[in-house]
């Protein structure tokens, strides 16, 4: 089963009526970086980054790569 993650986090930015630039900022991560992956630019962020991003959100690990 593969994980589109870029989709995965723009759906939960939405969800969460966040801006790209908002999330960024909150998960203390470039927003370059942030744009890439959900862009699918970036198909394997690391995981310290996939952290802060669900760190962000306010998700777990788990509720964002499953279907």
């Amino acid at each position: 089963m593969k994980v589109d993650i870029g989709k995965r986090i723009k759906h939960w930015r939405k969800e969460k009526s966040m801006t790209q630039d908002a999330l960024a900022k909150k998960a203390d991560i470039p927003y370059t970086t942030l744009a890439k992956i959900e862009a699918g630019l970036v198909m394997n962020p690391r995981m310290d980054t996939l952290i802060k991003i669900t760190a962000g959100l306010e998700i777990t690990l788990d509720e964002l790569i499953k279907q």
